[in-house]
């Protein structure tokens, strides 16, 4: 890791003095643009595999994934039509090369998230260049503000952090900053469709869509555009969103996904503290975008000129604060680096880059000439030197703070550990055997179709999901369903796989009362690791499963007592 932190340092002093030294050429020579841009994307990978984590909950999408290309259908469990994914594009799109090419989806999965995070860099460019394109249709423009709100955007510490996990984040943060470009360059079936694919991806992405909706919608009232700008808006969204919904409802049977279901339903109150608590955590670590947001909303303020431009770094802003809003009504995220909220600093960048390029051009000029507006910009390196400077803090957040790249890597070995137990068990428990497991991720994608994996806590069974009871869930996240009598009785799982953590430092003999009396523990020593795991085998199959286990050299059955 040290290796890659210097990497990234050394990439971060290099983009420094490049940009810094040279502002003005920036600003105004497209190839100046062009190697500050590559610099920064250079700096944004490294960033990225500072982390190098495939996040846990992204192994449930794969699976579904691997099914799709496989033949199997959009399923967790061959023959089992349950919603638990709530990233339907996302899972298309990682299916995709393994479908085409035979590519795991494994290791194809963070490749494009990596690309998209990337593509989020580029997009907070091209969009800042193209709100004060609107301020300035015929001057020079200011697109070194651009370049710096992609500096900004690749330091944003819960993006690079989720880019190589496996997880929709960076194609929904990217298709969120691309609707607001179409909308910025009039095109609102364009942005119609790109919203559409947008909530396809992730379940808030109908907040953007009711956002861009009404920005457009009150935009047409004040004749800022075209009376039929919000009916074509309409028109490109429902065109992808009716079919998609009605395939949904007529394949899964709900209009509400499933996995979404499992983890509502709990108190609001302690929905909403717990909501609370992760967005005050947020907050704390993200103080310097909130100050420059603070700043921007002042520079705005003062100045009444171009409503057009304005109002859609206003949408912008929106749309960041609503996105909080609904990380604090959903209770939050037990992920680390602030998974939910990951999308709000790059937002946040592009406000604040917008905002204060929209005040730099509306101050009166002594000429006719925008040219002196521009001077203003590059005889000065404040910019610059604020951008690289929040950038570098940002970095040294994520190397630092107990949340980020030291959690991701602690992460990391409990999800190996569970992908180890989950190719244990795919390789030697007989096909068709059910398996419950309380960490359904790893685990269930390295068992592979041929078991049948039930999620205690309902995330792709639909009973447990719409008639379990609800739990307090450990850390933040609010409620879980759960229903042990059906799994044990109904489901009737051979073997139960509960914990969420991995392997253990020593041999744990307790059993879970939901599973006492009618399963066994049986505990095995993962040779090498000096480490246990513990499995609960119901009793009339013990005498044969355990044996089977037993049977991997990379295991050995110790006998509790």
């Amino acid at each position: 890791m040290l290796g890659v932190v210097a990497v990234a340092a050394g990439l971060w002093l290099a983009l420094g003095i490049f940009v810094v030294a040279g502002w003005s050429r920036v600003n105004t020579d497209r190839a100046w643009r062009a190697a500050a841009l590559l610099l920064t994307l250079a700096f944004a990978l490294v960033h990225q595999l500072l982390f190098a984590t495939v996040a846990e909950d992204a192994y449930l999408t794969f699976r579904y994934a691997r099914n799709v290309a496989d033949g199997y259908g959009p399923v967790f469990n061959p023959g089992e039509r349950v919603e638990g994914y709530s990233n339907f594009l996302w899972m298309v799109l990682i299916a995709l090369p393994r479908a085409m090419f035979g590519v795991d989806v494994e290791p194809a999965a963070p490749v494009l998230g990596i690309a998209c995070a990337l593509g989020c860099v580029l997009a907070a460019y091209f969009l800042v260049n193209r709100i004060m394109r609107l301020a300035q249709p015929d001057g020079p423009g200011l697109p070194a503000l651009g370049v710096a709100a992609a500096v900004v955007t690749a330091g944003a510490s819960s993006l690079a952090g989720y880019g190589p996990s496996g997880l929709e984040t960076p194609l929904f943060l990217l298709l969120t900053l691309c609707v607001v470009h179409a909308l910025a360059a009039g095109r609102p079936v364009v942005a119609g469709v790109l919203v559409a694919l947008t909530v396809m991806t992730r379940p808030e992405g109908l907040v953007v869509a009711v956002l861009a909706g009404v920005w457009l919608l009150v935009t047409a009232l004040r004749s800022g555009t075209t009376k039929w700008a919000p009916a074509g808006y309409a028109l490109g969204a429902l065109v992808l969103l009716v079919p998609w919904t009605a395939w949904r409802v007529t394949y899964y049977g709900h209009l509400l996904p499933n996995s979404l279901v499992a983890s509502s339903g709990g108190s609001v109150g302690s929905m909403l503290r717990r909501g609370w608590d992760y967005l005050a955590g947020f907050a704390l670590v993200y103080q310097v975008f909130l100050l420059l947001t603070a700043a921007a909303i002042a520079f705005l303020l003062s100045r009444r000129s171009f409503p057009r431009a304005r109002s859609l770094a206003w949408l912008v802003l929106a749309i960041a604060v609503a996105l909080a809003g609904y990380a604090v009504a959903v209770g939050g995220d037990r992920l680390p680096s602030w998974r939910l909220l990951a999308p709000v600093p790059p937002l946040l960048t592009v406000f604040a880059a917008a905002a204060y390029g929209l005040f730099l051009v509306s101050r009166p000029a002594t000429t006719p000439s925008p040219q002196p507006r521009t001077e203003r910009l590059t005889a000065r390196r404040t910019v610059p030197v604020v951008a690289l400077a929040v950038c570098g803090l940002s970095l040294v957040v994520s190397t630092t703070h107990p949340g980020m790249v030291r959690a991701m890597h602690d992460w990391r070995a409990s999800i190996r550990q569970l992908a180890e137990t989950g190719t244990w068990l795919g390789e030697r428990l007989p096909p068709g055997t059910v398996v419950s497991t309380y960490a359904n991720g790893a685990l269930s994608y390295r068992a592979g179709p041929r078991l049948v994996v039930v999620d205690v806590l309902g995330l792709t069974d639909e009973h447990i999901a719409r008639q379990g009871e609800r739990i307090q869930a450990a850390g933040i996240g609010g409620q879980v369903a759960s229903d042990y009598d059906y799994v044990v009785n109904v489901r009737m799982p051979s073997v139960a796989v509960d914990t969420a953590e991995g392997y253990t430092d020593r041999q744990h003999c307790g059993i879970n009362p939901a599973y006492a009396g009618l399963y066994e523990v049986a505990t095995f020593r993962r040779e090498g690791e000096r480490k246990w795991i513990s499995l609960y085998v119901r009793r009339p199959q013990a005498e044969v499963l355990v044996p089977l286990l037993d049977a991997d050299p990379r295991y050995t059955y110790v006998r509790c007592g």
